[in-house]
């Protein structure tokens, strides 16, 4: 690990101007390249004090061992300069999307004599007519079928072309009229190149030309009474169609525009690309990148259109590209577009209208990327058995963690403290096993001591159940204090499976080592009397805490009160994603592309979802509560019925006893034990929607039909609109 301060240049020898750098390791390897409109300024970000740089940046500076740069004359051609050398260097801390999947492309080799249409796949080839990509391969080939009537441009490959004309005869396509044969010679070549840049026309969206021509061809056709032909030129104009169907109209306008999308997270982004033509979406791709630097949303959509149109000349760059973010400053890479085109090109964030709704399309399928390629990879055995293994390495563990506990604590500036406990199980989500708890010990907001009994009461319960197994050996036991109690508090203590299925089955182990602890399984031991599993009686070989140093403590301390020793702790802190060991004052870090940090931080990320949801769950049933939740032996049927009839709780509270039995369902006796509940019950404040700040009252809504009772399924998280005060 080299010291930036060993090969930071001296003051005054980096110049003020425009320019491209290059940071190279100790082998002379190229590792970052980047761009500045400033040299001197930039550069300078890089070589601060270690501890203000970001993870990412400041691994990058350690890795480096020299910089060097190149001075150009303006921004566009420093973005230029910046694409060439990262397609020449292939630098490891440069974003590099790659394709999540190898799409094909409708390609027209226009470079031929004899222009030949075919589906091609991977690089693009110059003099070559590209449209798409595809999803598959058959949705071109059924359009190519279709088109072939009107356009009867040669399909066949360069050993049946040469084939059929050795011999004079043309293949089959030829013979249906599927193609004009130019092999035997029906066609010149200059007349079959104009048909297949018809073709092309036809595809790049000029489509109304096309049409019209055919219709008033079919028009003449019928009034000379050549009636086949008719026919036939009406056939023609209902494939044409047809193909257009295939792809429908999402801007009335017949816009030509690239729509790309970007959803991220701490570590990776997916970017999603929508080719709108003629108004019609005529091609859709993904990618997927690692973050390996420190980067913001505007940096990767520039990124993205230098991988999109590095490459590209001519009508092939659109002249609207809308994107989520503007890269930052946004003139260079507008001109530099510009440039590629040989015309105006529009880079804007649509704002209101069709593009604005097409484009949520694409960011919904750009969040689906990331949530499928994430799904691809955490479901990998290899990748999973790497990542348990690397966290066993990291922690000093004896053996890979097959299962893992991690626990979060939410709330709302002190309000409804909770905590969710979320399993893995082989580097898999074992959404049986999680469970949700209420802080009751204490009131008010202290993560450190909510870990703290969340800990306890999660494992004084498998002690219990560690006892009525009959696994302790002699002279062990439980004393009196260490008892959980039963009823109630044995509920609070867990919640049931979140989703409410049956226990999902175990996957094969990891690793030939023996674990500390035997494999789950659904026999006896494992099952309370009447078959159902057990809620704690299996323990995890690591417990992570979302948190630092004091999260950590507090959750070793409680397994040492416990007397549990043969459980590892450890805590992940969010912001500069450190493991924290407890008793050790420096954390442990882990490389960024370890796939043992993304397990840790899946697991991570999923309990602070689960717990969040619960936060809100909470919250929103306190807010909506109502007195009539007391009555006793009044449901939800005829809750509802009441404040249908009445309107709201402050009506029905003046009302008397006679009208009350006026609602279906409602005897005399209900009504009246509802009109004692009701003037008992004294009037809250009126509660306040915190995200709007609405005040509502009585007449606002509806008693609360959501049980909060445990083992309610808990809906899936939303996003934390309010980051700063909620957790």
């Amino acid at each position: 690990m080299a010291d930036p301060s060993s090969y930071r240049p001296r003051p005054g020898e980096i110049p003020d101007s425009p320019g491209v750098y290059r940071f190279r390791d100790e082998h002379r390897r190229v590792i970052y390249v980047g761009k500045a409109k400033s040299l001197r300024q930039r550069l300078a970000n890089y070589f601060q004090d270690l501890a203000n740089l970001h993870p990412r940046t400041r691994t990058m500076v350690t890795t480096a061992a020299s910089v060097e740069w190149t001075v150009v004359s303006t921004e566009v051609e420093a973005l230029q300069l910046e694409y060439s050398w990262i397609k020449e260097y292939d630098p490891r801390f440069n974003v590099k999307y790659r394709d999540d999947k190898s799409y094909p492309y409708l390609a027209v080799t226009m470079n031929e004599e004899f222009p030949r249409v075919q589906v091609m796949r991977g690089q693009k080839k110059k003099g070559v007519r590209y449209f798409g990509p595809y999803g598959h391969a058959w949705a071109i080939r059924d359009t190519v079928d279709l088109l072939l009537r009107v356009f009867p441009v040669r399909t066949c490959s360069a050993g049946v072309f040469k084939n059929a004309a050795r011999t004079g005869r043309p293949c089959l396509l030829g013979y249906i009229g599927k193609c004009s044969a130019p092999c035997v010679g029906r066609i010149t070549p200059d007349d079959h190149w104009d048909l297949a840049d018809e073709f092309c026309d036809f595809m790049a969206g000029r489509t109304g030309t096309y049409l019209r021509r055919l219709e008033r061809q079919m028009a003449e056709a019928a009034e000379e009474m050549e009636y086949e032909r008719a026919a036939r030129l009406r056939d023609d104009i209902g494939a044409l169609k047809k193909a257009m169907e295939k792809s429908a109209v999402v801007l009335a306008d017949a816009t030509d525009a690239d729509l790309i999308a970007v959803a991220e997270d701490e570590l990776e982004a997916a970017v999603q690309i929508f080719h709108v033509r003629g108004g019609r979406v005529r091609g859709q791709r993904g990618w997927v990148t690692d973050k390996v630097e420190e980067i913001t949303t505007g940096a990767l959509v520039e990124h993205a259109l230098q991988q999109l149109y590095g490459e590209e000349r001519g009508d092939t760059v659109p002249k609207e590209v809308l994107v989520p973010a503007l890269p930052d400053p946004v003139e260079p890479v507008q001109q530099w577009l510009t440039e590629r085109r040989g015309s105006g090109v529009s880079l804007r964030i649509p704002q209101r209208g069709d593009k604005k709704a097409l484009m949520e399309t694409v960011q919904r399928n750009a969040q689906q990327a990331l949530v499928l390629h994430k799904t691809k990879r955490a479901s990998d055995l290899t990748t999973r058995s790497r990542a348990l293994e690397e966290i066993a390495e990291a922690l000093d563990l004896d053996s890979a963690p097959l299962r893992i506990e991690c626990y979060d604590i939410s709330h709302l500036q002190g309000d409804d403290v909770v905590a969710s406990m979320v399993v893995f199980e082989d580097g898999l989500a074992r959404k049986s096993e999680y469970r949700r708890f209420q802080i009751k010990g204490f009131e008010g907001q202290d993560d450190v001591r909510s870990m703290h009994e969340v800990i306890t009461r999660r494992f004084r319960r498998y002690l219990a159940e560690k006892e009525k197994t009959g696994e302790w050996a002699d002279g062990e036991g439980l004393t009196d204090g260490d008892r959980p109690t039963t009823g109630a508090d044995a509920a609070e203590n867990g919640a049931a499976p979140a989703d409410g299925g049956p226990a999902l089955t175990h996957g094969p182990a990891l690793t030939e080592e023996p674990a500390p602890a035997p494999a789950p399984t659904d026999g006896p031991a494992l099952k309370d009397d009447d078959g159902r599993p057990k809620r704690f009686a299996y323990p995890p070989q690591l417990v992570v805490v979302d948190g630092g140093q004091p999260q950590v403590a507090a959750a070793q301390r409680a397994l040492d009160d416990l007397g549990i020793d043969d459980i590892a702790v450890c805590g992940l802190a969010k912001r500069l994603e450190e493991v924290w060991l407890p008793r050790e004052d420096d954390p442990v870090v882990l490389p960024r592309t370890s796939e043992g940090l993304y397990l840790l931080q899946r697991v991570r990320d999923e309990a602070h979802r689960f717990a969040i949801t619960y936060q809100r769950a909470k919250r929103a049933k306190r807010f909506r509560s109502s007195p009539l939740d007391d009555v006793p032996g009044l449901g939800e049927t005829r809750k509802q019925a009441l404040i249908k009839h009445f309107g709201s709780v402050k009506k029905l509270r003046s009302a008397t006893i006679d009208q009350i039995c006026e609602v279906p369902g409602i005897g005399r006796k209900t009504a009246e034990t509802v009109a004692v509940a009701l003037a008992r019950a004294t009037p809250a404040a009126p509660a306040v929607n915190t995200a709007t700040g609405e005040i509502m009252d009585d007449d606002d809504g509806a008693p609360e039909t959501t049980a909060d009772a445990p083992g309610e399924p808990v809906s899936a998280g939303t996003p934390d609109e309010r980051r700063g005060q909620e957790r």
